[in-house]
Formats: C-alpha cells, structure tokens, sequence
C-alpha cells in the first residue's frame, strides 16, 4: 500500500551513519544525536512482512513517547523530542547487548516451553501446576540476546550474560531494577484502562558519561503482551483463551496459514483487507492502552512530512 513508510533514505544534517532495525532506522547525526524512525514494517517470528500496515509507526511512536513520559520519574531515558508523529530525537548511547524481558503471566514464548515440559526459562524455575495465562507468583526477568537483523533472539540466563561479560554484574543489577520499577508502573498504568500487563520487553544503552538510559520502545503492542482484565478470571477458569491486545494476533493468523518463520516456509499473501484489519487493530489497541483518541497524520507525502518536520527541529536554534 502507497500510504505506509516501509524504509528511508534520508540524508540529515551532520549525518554519521544509519542503522537498520527491523521496525526502526536510526540515523545517527554528530553531538550524539540519533535521529529514530518508526517505519509501518511489521515484523513477526523475526521475519519482516512484505507489506507495511498504515499508521503502524505512528501508533508505536506514539504509546513508546507518553510511556516514556509516565515512567522518566524512574529511569531516565533518552528521548529529546518527538518533531513528527513517526520519529523520536534523542541521545546517542551504547546499548546494551540483552533484551530485558519480564513476565508476570504464563503467556506466549513462556507457554510453548512450559507446554513443552521445561520447567526453567533462562535459569528460573516456573512453578508445577500453572496453567497457560496464569499469573506467576512474582514476575520473572528472562533476557534475550539482541540479535542482528534477521536473526532470532535467544534466550539467555543471567548467569550466562555475567559469565560471558555482556553486561557486567553492577550495570546488570541496575537493569534488573529499572525492569521491574518499569513493569510495576506499566502494570499501574495497563489497570487504570482495564487491562493487564501481561509481559513486556525493555532495552538500555548507557550514555558516554556512564548514565544507564531506557531507550527504544516501551509498553507498546510490538514490545508487550495486554489482556483485558474484564473476565480474566472467568476465562482462566473455563481455559479459554484470553483477550488480548497484542500483535499476537498476527503470529495466530501467521501460524494458521502454516508460517512460523522457520526454513523453507513462505509468508502467506496478507490483501489489502486484511492489512486493513490490522491496522484498526493496532488503533484499538493505541486508544485502549493510550485512553486518548487516535488523531491519524497526514499520510499523502509521509517521506515529505518526515524529512520537513526533522529539518525543521535540527535547524532550530
């Protein structure tokens, strides 16, 4: 579809270098500034989808700006501005080589291994008896490898990430905390609109002066897992499935039309309809998890509108 942003081209001001994600490109410009775009990609089972899903950037954009603001009381984090519905300007940081995923359910990846007969994640025991969607007794960090484009993450013990110096043991501790002071308001913020923070992944980069800083998304449907917490419990009761607000849904639609990422396997032709029902899947969940109501930017010239507002913020003084 013409009216999504699938990659970029830009040359900015200063311009150092650019990095591709699989959602995200980073251009980095001089003084430490990163210039962050959003792109429409949709990626699942770490495999970039052909075609983008309108507005997708802005709506991630958008949740990972105000949870940023909700949450710069705990951790600092190390965003400037965000000049265009799709971009986010901020400090330039390392960042850490490890994902910091916590679970407070028995959702998704934690399920499958659990279903599989594993009782450990990343070296922490899930306890006997749990049912899928049941919530664990405490939330459980279970870190990720950050993986090039086009690789999986994998999953990683913190004993491992000590062992093999990815990160070191009091920077790690400092990760533990903010991961569970995010996961905490992030749970706060999910009841306030009816919802439960199901899991979630967080990612840090330290700054040159030593600073550890949230960077990246936060609380986003890409990057979080939500179910309503209206019939949670009836529904856990009965063992069926849960509500959710996540991209979860297109994983599900992915695997009934037999892709799952793996070798040989090709990604199924999504039509313009049902692209369509994703992206007002992902305004949904935008106004249930912002409360606010989605205000669509100009999509006609969505390069232009970029280039324009990004020049405009850098040119100004």
């Amino acid at each position: 579809m013409s009216n999504t942003i699938i990659s970029t081209d830009f040359t900015f001001p200063g311009q150092q270098k650019v990095y591709k994600g699989k959602v995200r490109e980073v251009y980095t410009l001089e003084n430490d500034i990163l210039v962050m775009i959003a792109t429409d990609r949709l990626s699942a089972f770490d495999v970039v989808m052909p075609k983008g899903i309108p507005y997708k950037g802005q709506i991630l954009n958008q949740i990972a700006t105000k949870m940023m603001a909700d949450t710069s009381d705990l951790v600092p984090n190390w965003l400037i501005a965000t000049p265009d519905p799709n971009v986010a300007i901020g400090h330039a940081c390392t960042p850490f080589k490890v994902e910091m995923v916590i679970r407070g359910y028995l959702s998704g990846h934690a399920a499958r291994e659990y279903k599989s007969g594993q009782r450990k994640l990343c070296g922490v025991p899930m306890p006997e008896g749990m049912k899928e969607n049941d919530p664990f007794p405490e939330p459980i960090i279970t870190p990720a490898t950050k993986a090039e484009k086009g690789d999986h993450d994998e999953d990683i013990s913190r004993e491992d990430i000590l062992r093999r110096g990815i990160v070191s043991e009091a920077d790690y501790v400092v990760l533990e905390k903010y991961t569970h002071a995010l996961f905490q308001r992030g749970t706060e913020i999910a009841a306030k609109r009816g919802l439960i923070l199901v899991d979630t992944k967080y990612e840090f980069g330290k700054m040159k002066d030593g600073t550890i800083v949230l960077i990246d998304e936060i609380h986003t449907p890409d990057s979080s897992r939500y179910f309503y917490a209206e019939g949670y419990r009836e529904r856990q009761d009965k063992g069926e499935p849960q509500k959710q607000l996540s991209k979860e849904f297109v994983r599900q639609w992915l695997i009934q039309n037999g892709f799952q990422g793996l070798e040989g396997q090709k990604v199924p032709e999504m039509t313009d309809e049902y692209i369509k029902t994703v992206s007002d899947r992902y305004i949904e969940l935008f106004e249930n998890i912002t409360g606010e109501a989605f205000r669509p930017a100009d999509i006609s010239d969505i390069k232009k509108r970029i280039e324009n507002n990004v020049l405009n913020f850098l040119n100004t003084p």
